[in-house]
């Protein structure tokens, strides 16, 4: 066996951790949910934002803004002022498909469930898979206007399906791809429709029985349409997995076993003192960056702002000066996925600057600040690979093409803090099915938990 064949076989017990955390997480509010599942094992306490917090340091704790945007640290040994932050900031949601609010139609015999385009899917890759629904529901608890609770559902089983059209038909699919009219031709085939009945309640029917409550009981829904089929391995040596939304779950998964490196470490020793850090280590994770971030839990709400001045006033003097002063001693990594040299597409990647699936992460690189890469900043993550042993790379865009953003511009623009954009290499971003390679993984795992102990 070689040394690249063993790292490999070691990485992907790392990996399927990650695989179960998407399998488990089909939506953002499932990915805030088992997030939480994940913290709590580790010691990590809740926080309100409508109560009082009492830090402690040392301290673990995380919060959450509306079931799908969390903030989760621990508190350092020292005070903010003295030692800053170091924040890893990523986001939960994913582009794809969401259900509108009357989603029954109905089409000669056929049922079929209306649906909204969320971000920038390659709409092409919904079609003829096995697909299903994930969100969550309003559901009435009482008699007052605001007796109603939120509650998590996800089916399990295939549900709906987006059949294609057969290529006797549709002659020309294979020389100008396959298009889809957004309002006509995405519906998703539900069912036969039931004859001599009003359908306009079927979907609440099929949610409230799932659910088990009433059909009257169900005021509003956020459902995203998702893919059934578990993720896995490929490749020679099974080098490289699939799975849907890596884009940016991945990158949370990461944020995450890295937050946790040091707790593991505390927890096995009798002296935890002894493993903690100075400063106070904190991952972001938000929801709607696929949809620009302008959301009152996006990344360019106050979600973060407010979360740093809370900690700074909890552990710190609440003077504007070491407020101040904590923000010009901090660190953040933006981290989202990056697109990795495709050897079929090679004329659409620089040719200086093509990044290889299984060879370190990617630091992210636009002067027109798309990204919030600075040479100070890119330094730092250069000398943090080395320092943990892990392979790096750096991507900047065609010059004739449009650069995408990440939430790092606009969290480094409300905060002050020094940022850089870094993401693993992937294949298929945007597709319902992403691809990406096992031993980056764990790499960006390992440069996060160095970043942390910075």
């Amino acid at each position: 066996m070689t040394e690249q064949t063993t790292a490999i076989s070691n990485a992907h017990n790392t990996v399927q951790q990650l695989l179960d955390y998407i399998d488990h997480s089909p939506s953002p509010w499932h990915a805030v949910s088992t997030t939480v599942e994940i913290l709590q094992l580790h010691g990590f306490e809740e926080l309100e934002e409508n109560e009082d917090w009492p830090l402690r340091a040392s301290g673990r704790y995380y919060t959450i803004r509306d079931q799908s945007s969390i903030i989760a640290f621990i508190a350092g040994t020292q005070p903010p002022s003295q030692s800053g932050y170091r924040i890893i900031g990523t986001h939960t949601d994913s582009p794809g498909l969401r259900i509108k609010p009357n989603p029954i139609s109905q089409k000669g015999p056929w049922l079929r469930v209306g649906v909204e385009v969320y971000g920038g899917p390659i709409l092409a890759t919904f079609a003829d898979r096995d697909l299903s629904l994930a969100g969550r529901v309003s559901i009435k608890t009482g008699d007052k206007v605001t007796d109603f609770e939120s509650r998590l559902v996800k089916f399990d089983e295939s549900l709906m399906r987006l059949p294609n059209l057969a290529i006797h038909l549709n002659r020309m699919v294979n020389k100008e791809g396959l298009k889809f009219n957004q309002q006509t031709q995405l519906p998703l085939i539900l069912s036969l429709a039931p004859e001599e009945k009003d359908n306009t309640n079927y979907f609440h029917q099929i949610l409230a029985k799932a659910m088990s409550v009433n059909v009257e009981d169900i005021l509003a829904w956020e459902l995203a349409i998702y893919d059934t089929q578990k993720g896995g391995f490929f490749g020679d040596e099974k080098q490289f997995f699939a799975n849907s939304q890596l884009d940016n779950l991945a990158s949370c998964h990461s944020a995450l076993l890295a937050l946790l490196a040091d707790v593991k470490v505390a927890d096995s020793k009798d002296d935890p003192s002894s493993c903690s850090q100075s400063a106070t280590r904190m991952i972001a994770m938000f929801d709607h960056e696929e949809v620009g971030s302008g959301s009152a839990k996006g990344a360019d709400s106050n979600f973060l702002e407010n979360i740093l001045s809370r900690i700074g006033a909890a552990l710190d003097d609440d003077g504007t000066q070491n407020q101040l002063h904590a923000r010009a001693n901090s660190y953040m990594l933006s981290a989202d996925m990056s697109h990795a040299f495709h050897p079929n597409y090679s004329t659409s990647h620089d040719p200086e600057h093509q990044p290889i699936i299984n060879s370190g992460p990617v630091i992210k690189i636009n002067h027109n600040q798309r990204y919030t890469t600075d040479a100070h900043t890119e330094a730092l993550f250069v000398n943090i690979c080395k320092k943990a042993g892990v392979p790096y790379q750096k991507f900047v865009n065609r010059t004739d093409l449009a650069c995408g953003s990440t939430i790092g511009p606009m969290s480094a623009a409300k905060t002050g803090i020094k940022s850089v954009d870094v993401g693993n290499p992937m294949w298929s971003m945007h597709s319902i099915r992403e691809s990406a390679g096992v031993m980056d993984h764990e790499y960006m795992i390992d440069a996060m938990t160095e970043f942390f102990r910075t």
